[in-house]
């Protein structure tokens, strides 16, 4: 993470933005301080420190005895062995981070001067970057659960579609559902979930809420099991959405904003590539109290240490293991 000196030189619009990473220097010391807080540069492949900087290639070069001892501020994050400058992945970043229904490949495609192909796979890695591997701690206090559906109408669809995504099956057939936890006040955690039945469900929620924190949910069965963990209560959807303090309406905000993403930025996204999405306006959400620079600032923070090739990632399946976001 940058240091709070360098964080404060960050720039607070998206027009800031552009006109200071346009100048290469300016890019090249922001990413030096995300990867490199202290400023001492080490070996991505040995973490060794002996290490020279080669100006005219923007290189540095390794002094150690192995494979690979040319490194880049690209190496070892989702921006390796792309050909892009600095200046066009961080711009990509700042929509991606601080438009509030995301931002589409082709918006991308436009706005940057790069192809479709390109914007779309540019974007699934910087995803892939704001993507959160574990937690440290368990949610407390009240936490509202609830689930949604994720997909098209069936109505909506062409009969070859129809059937090889749903079959005879109408309403949810077909679609994904998706488990949210949310801290009120707090942070949202939400995950795919093959099966919906009492033990997966309680399995969940008990790996990622503290037990006795109060527990507000809608009327299904297999949160009611859960009572004996926590202080449960819930409102029947039925009837009204509130009683007292009792209701799941933080949840509910967040699937309205992510569906909103879906239906009005991006339009039909594969069940293979939801978590990528669900990642993305996950963490939009988490830091909403933040300002652009601040999200955009955590964005680049995860940029170290992960890679996603395209092969990977044209190659994934709805069998895909899947974890908590």
């Amino acid at each position: 993470m940058l240091s709070m000196n360098a964080a404060e030189n960050v720039p607070k619009t998206l027009q800031e933005a552009i006109k200071y990473f346009a100048e290469y220097q300016n890019a090249h010391n922001f990413m030096l301080q995300v990867r490199w807080p202290g400023g001492r540069v080490c070996c991505p492949n040995c973490g060794s420190v002996r290490v020279r900087y080669i100006r005219t290639r923007r290189q540095w070069e390794c002094r150690e005895q192995h494979t690979k001892k040319r490194f880049s501020l690209k190496t070892g994050t989702i921006m390796e062995d792309s050909p892009l400058p600095l200046e066009k992945w961080l711009a990509a970043l700042w929509l991606e981070v601080n438009c509030k229904n995301s931002i589409s490949s082709y918006e991308i495609h436009r706005a940057l001067g790069v192809t479709q192909k390109t914007a779309w796979f540019m974007l699934h890695r910087i995803r892939h970057a704001l993507h959160i591997g574990s937690f440290d701690k368990k949610l407390c206090g009240v936490v509202e659960a609830d689930e949604t559906a994720i997909g098209g109408l069936a109505k909506n669809m062409h009969k070859h579609v129809r059937d090889r995504r749903i079959g005879k099956g109408t309403g949810a057939a077909g679609k994904t559902v998706v488990m949210g936890l949310l801290s009120r006040g707090g942070e949202v955690r939400t995950e795919i979930m093959r099966e919906m039945h009492v033990k997966a469900i309680r399995a969940k929620v008990e790996k990622h809420v503290e037990p006795g924190s109060q527990l507000m949910t809608d009327e299904l069965y297999a949160y009611k099991t859960l009572a004996d963990s926590y202080v449960h209560q819930f409102v029947n959807h039925t009837v009204k959405y509130v009683n007292g303090n009792v209701h799941t309406n933080g949840l509910e905000n967040f699937w309205s904003l992510f569906k909103r993403c879906i239906k009005g930025t991006h339009i039909s996204i594969e069940p293979c590539h939801l978590a990528a999405y669900l990642d993305s306006e996950t963490f939009r959400f988490n830091n909403r109290k933040l300002k652009d620079g601040g999200r955009f600032v955590m964005g680049a923070g995860g940029f170290q240490g992960k890679r996603l090739t395209y092969k990977a990632l044209i190659g994934a399946s709805e069998d895909h293991t899947l974890a908590f976001i």
